[in-house]
């Protein structure tokens, strides 16, 4: 039985940057074979995935490291790097992921410099190696089962660092703009030691940020590199393991509901509602068909967010839909723990999602995007392979 995680903790005392995280998440058992394959499906060329052994002030580490060929380096938009990851033939979830970074990085980049997220040309964030590693980390924990992330305080280090606009101190404008709410401190060290990409995915798919969490159990430890020698280790450690209940980035498992009455919206906008939520932090977000007074059909717009999310999702429903106001009220989730299994079938692999609850399995269940990919591809019934995968998923628990 292949057993996956379903949370990672990152000891970020020497920063945090893409390729150190995914050197982490691949020296953590994501295969760099499989990694190669997936991103060779980006209409991406002229750069080389170079992954190595290294010593970093005595710690072996992965190190990654994307070597781009700069007379092919161009400057994208957004709508250019989501146009790229929705062509490529990666799983939903991975895409998915990848394309609320990429969101979370285009909306600091425009505040930073006074424009709507659209317009953003991408320069360090956007360039070839920003690409592969935002993609490649997006699909390491879907592989890996990774639900939860949680981080220690980073270390953002000091000093200047060169951007395209010039000398811009530490930590850059941008970085700065998506640390906001992340417990920080700059330390010693005059270098960048958080960068973009870094700051993006935790501002994104950050749960919790300080002590590992009690309920946390560390299975693996896993040790990606950076590029500088320092005088500490410049590595990022991952511990990979599991949390006995999914916590939704609060210890008590507390969360807020905001729901709002929506009669005079088109129909049109609630995907992008919805997208913009979930980038900022949404656990859930759903839609409600409901009559209003003088029996008007309405919507009824509810979100489910952690409490530190409440300021960044109220603006969004304010900002983007017709509601002028929302009620918010407080609850608790209780939840089975998750691991996940992989399992061969005759025509290829699936994923099995295995839910327990006081230590007895409660539910099993293949992941739909495997199951689809087979039936696609074989044309056997997509309820035959489900019946096949679970039976056989069944057997081994």
């Amino acid at each position: 039985m292949d057993v996956k995680y379903n949370a990672i903790y990152l000891d970020c005392f020497a920063g945090i940057s893409g390729n150190m995280l995914l050197g982490a998440l691949l020296d953590a058992g994501a295969p760099a074979e499989l990694l190669r394959t997936e991103l060779a499906k980006l209409p991406v060329t002229g750069y080389e995935l170079v992954i190595t052994r290294v010593d970093k002030g005595g710690i072996n580490a992965c190190y990654l490291d994307v070597q781009v060929d700069e007379s092919v380096h161009e400057h994208r938009t957004l709508a250019d790097i989501v146009a790229m990851i929705d062509c490529a033939e990666l799983a939903p979830a991975v895409k998915e992921l990848a394309k609320r970074i990429f969101t979370r990085l285009a909306e600091a980049e425009g505040k930073v410099h006074g424009m709507p997220a659209e317009e953003v040309h991408f320069h360090e964030v956007g360039a070839v190696d920003s690409i592969v590693d935002i993609v490649g980390i997006a699909w390491a924990l879907d592989y890996l089962g990774i639900e939860h992330i949680y981080a220690s305080r980073l270390h953002v280090g000091s000093g200047f660092v060169q951007c395209c606009h010039g000398l811009m101190p530490v930590p850059a404008p941008a970085t700065a703009e998506l640390l906001q709410g992340i417990p920080c401190y700059q330390g010693d060290i005059a270098k960048e030691l958080v960068t973009p990409t870094g700051a993006a995915v935790l501002a994104t798919l950050g749960n919790g940020f300080g002590a590992m969490p009690e309920s946390f159990v560390s299975a693996r430890i896993g040790y990606g590199a950076g590029t500088w020698e320092l005088e500490i280790p410049n590595v990022l450690r991952l511990y990979a393991g599991n949390v006995s209940a999914l916590l939704s980035g609060r210890e008590d498992g507390q969360c807020l509901v905001l729901e709002a009455n929506i009669d005079d919206q088109s129909p049109e906008l609630y995907g992008y509602v919805m997208d913009r939520l979930f980038a900022a932090g949404a656990l859930d977000v759903w839609l409600t068909p409901i009559f209003m007074k003088k029996n008007r059909p309405a919507t009824k717009l509810s979100v489910l967010i952690p409490a530190d999310c409440r300021t960044k999702a109220v603006d969004i429903v304010l900002q983007e839909t017709t509601s002028i106001g929302m009620r918010i009220y407080p609850v608790s989730r209780s939840m089975a723990s998750r691991e996940f299994m992989v399992i061969s079938l005759p025509w290829g692999e699936v994923k099995v999602k295995i839910s327990s609850h006081q230590g007895k399995i409660c539910n099993v269940a293949p992941e739909y995007e495997d199951c689809r990919k087979i039936a696609e591809a074989t044309g056997v019934p997509l309820k035959v392979v489900q019946h096949i995968a679970l039976k056989e998923a069944m057997s081994i628990c």
